[in-house]
């Protein structure tokens, strides 16, 4: 029997939703997905160039950075092909492997990038509070590892929670309520007992985010102390400033995760426009925020990302305010989108 469910759920296929109500006006809605979608591939893509071809930036900082980038895009990326299949009335299909591929994808970078988001707050604890071992404490070595470390972390913890969707029968309706595949849209339409994937569910997010925010919560206690010892007014700024960019790539993450966390599991029956705002939202503002905010935040990528649009001339300060100034455009134009 279970093999039969098995071979069942394997073939089945599922109908993707759009957006509902708004079926005539999916073509111009792709437009500015498009646009979000553009701004954030390029903008990690130029992230990954910089980090890689400027010698300057071969530090653990910029590292971490370009490991914030890699997850960003290893995220959002699996639902674009799908998204507008949707949008340009292409298809609304999606077989049962290739769902659970998706959802694999979306969940394990998910994962991933809150497990960097730590790494970058202990980054950030060692650069503040204990300066002079910086380099000896975050060699490359440690680095690989901890990148690797956060991708089997999360590899490992969501197999067990897409191997059991296997066995599952989807008798009731196979229409799931966004353009992609989610774990929690998915395991609804299940007649079988799902217990274990909810509590299982429940249980890794709390050990996994709650461990990586915890982390991140005790990194800046410590930093905070560190940083009210410094004497000087402008020292203390400077320090600070130092993690402003940190402070908002994890709000990008954790305010949207948290909300569609509560929407699905506490707003079931409100409206499915609700529930695809937050889940767009939840996949698209990071990957399209967190370069936008490093290059105005971090003044050596802003630097970076100058040298390679004007290769042959000097980082002159006029040129870098003009690029400052068009980044704050783009952060507020893309705002208005969404």
């Amino acid at each position: 029997m279970a093999a039969s469910n098995s071979s069942n759920s394997l073939s089945s296929t599922f109908y993707l939703t759009g957006i509902p109500g708004y079926e005539e006006f999916h073509h111009w809605i792709s437009i500015p997905f498009c646009l979000l979608y553009f701004v954030g591939i390029m903008g990690n893509c130029t992230i990954l160039h910089i980090v890689r071809t400027d010698p300057r930036l071969h530090e653990p900082m910029y590292y971490f950075l370009a490991m914030l980038s890699l997850t960003d895009m290893g995220m959002s990326m699996p639902t674009m092909i799908t998204l507008f299949r949707v949008l340009w009335s292409i298809s609304k299909e999606i077989q049962f492997n290739i769902c659970v591929v998706q959802m694999f994808f979306i969940h394990t970078f998910s994962f991933t990038e809150s497990s960097v988001l730590l790494a970058m707050a202990l980054d950030r604890y060692v650069a503040i509070c204990h300066p002079l071992r910086y380099a000896t404490i975050l060699t490359p070595r440690l680095i690989t590892k901890i990148g690797i470390a956060a991708l089997l972390r999360s590899v490992f913890a969501m197999i067990p929670l897409l191997a059991r969707l296997a066995y599952f029968p989807f008798c009731h309706s196979h229409i799931l309520s966004h353009s992609y595949c989610l774990h929690q849209d998915m395991i609804r339409l299940a007649c079988a007992d799902t217990k274990f994937n909810v509590i299982y569910g429940l249980v890794l997010i709390t050990v996994l985010w709650g461990m990586d925010s915890l982390g991140i919560f005790v990194s800046y206690v410590f930093i905070l102390r560190s940083v009210l010892r410094i004497a000087s007014r402008e020292g203390r700024l400077k320090a600070l400033n130092t993690c402003a960019s940190h402070i908002c790539a994890v709000l990008i993450l954790y305010v949207p995760m948290i909300g569609l966390s509560i929407v699905h599991r506490f707003a079931k029956h409100s409206s499915p426009l609700i529930h695809i705002f937050m889940a767009h939202i939840y996949l698209l503002i990071p990957p399209v925020l967190n370069p936008i905010i490093y290059s105005v935040k971090t003044k050596q990528i802003r630097q970076g990302v100058l040298h390679l649009l004007c290769p042959h001339q000097d980082s002159s300060s006029g040129l870098e305010r003009a690029m400052l100034a068009f980044f704050k455009l783009k952060f507020f134009q893309i705002m208005l989108i969404l």
